[in-house]
């Protein structure tokens, strides 16, 4: 009985002692932990004759509860005083200035993709996101693409098996609508595309934006047409579009595309390198064989498609001259781009 009042008093003082939820959970483990002074007690049975093993097992057994209880008692008067001291830590001062904070601005490509979403929903057309991930077929069989077509070189493409590849157009999307939809189409494709390209104008990854428009009677004046109103929303009121001839294995005829310069209004300065003229996407006819291979008769349907890079057209609206600023991540760049 000595004994148990000696511990009972040493780990009393103790526990008075622990400052902190920490230093009393030490205390704690010192007498009740699985090596602890009260376990050893118990433990020590053994050496004592058998008819005196209940009494002391019952002294030692009321000696943890009185120290249970001691301790629960302690816990929950340390986690009070601590739950206090940090209220009181936190203390607001309504007094003080409030902290400025940042406000954000989107990025230059987004905003140019939300744009481009805006002015072509506007003329109706409807926005599909394809896979990143494609197969040959919808990269460039469907669209007409010869098997030794420098765009299927491995220099320009990201092949993942023979089969699959990190897609390079969002052209593929345009066979996935025509395969799913009967004509009348009016959609518009953006998304991330890959290539094995990478200089000042260029990038491994960046952001295109095709369109895709089927029906009866269309023509190459259709298409000159909405490209107007895009120059005109995009760039300047006073903007112009040309076409130029040119060559896409999908469309026939095919153009090069060019707006009008807006930072010398055509007159000719070093963005345009004096022509007075910036090409800003290609565009065409939808080739016969296309619309063949989607089950659309060309012969009682037509159609325009266009791509562009929003990457170059952020480049061209905001004056940005080389390409890596759009990834860097710098938000010095960044905040030129707040409304």
């Amino acid at each position: 009985m000595e004994q148990d009042l000696e511990l009972l008093q040493e780990a009393t003082e103790e526990a008075e002692a622990a400052q902190d939820s920490r230093a009393l959970y030490e205390v704690k483990m010192k007498f009740l932990g699985r090596t602890g002074k009260v376990t050893a007690l118990l433990k020590g049975m053994k050496e004592i004759a058998a008819e005196a093993r209940p009494a002391f097992g019952k002294k030692v057994n009321a000696l943890r509860e009185a120290l249970e209880e001691k301790f629960a008692a302690l816990e929950e008067k340390i986690k009070q005083k601590e739950l206090e001291k940090k209220l009181a830590g936190e203390d607001i001062d309504v007094t003080m200035p409030g902290r400025h904070t940042k406000a954000g601005a989107l990025h230059p490509v987004t905003r140019v993709k939300d744009k481009l979403i805006d002015l072509f929903s506007g003329m109706g057309f409807e926005v599909f996101e394809g896979p990143e991930i494609e197969n040959d077929y919808y990269n460039f069989t469907a669209l007409n693409t010869p098997a030794d077509h420098p765009a299927r070189d491995m220099q320009d493409t990201f092949y993942l098996t023979d089969e699959f590849l990190l897609r390079t157009q969002t052209s593929a999307g345009q066979i996935r609508v025509m395969e799913q939809k009967k004509p009348p189409i009016k959609i518009l494709s953006p998304g991330r595309v890959f290539r094995s390209d990478d200089d000042a104008t260029h990038s491994p990854m960046f952001h295109q934006m095709e369109g895709l428009v089927v029906d009866k009677g269309i023509t190459l004046c259709d298409l000159q047409g909405m490209l107007d109103e895009f120059a005109k929303k995009m760039f300047s009121e006073t903007s112009k579009t040309r076409l130029r001839p040119s060559y896409f294995p999908f469309t026939e005829p095919s153009v090069e595309v060019d707006v009008s310069c807006a930072a010398c209004g055509g007159k000719g300065c070093s963005l345009c390198k004096g022509t007075g003229w910036i090409e800003v996407l290609g565009a065409g006819m939808v080739n016969r064989r296309v619309l063949e291979n989607c089950g659309v008769d060309p012969d009682e349907y037509s159609g325009f498609a266009f791509g562009m890079g929003i990457e170059r057209i952020a480049m061209l609206k905001y004056g940005i001259n080389n390409i890596k600023l759009l990834t860097e991540n710098d938000t010095r760049f960044l905040e030129q781009f707040k409304d």
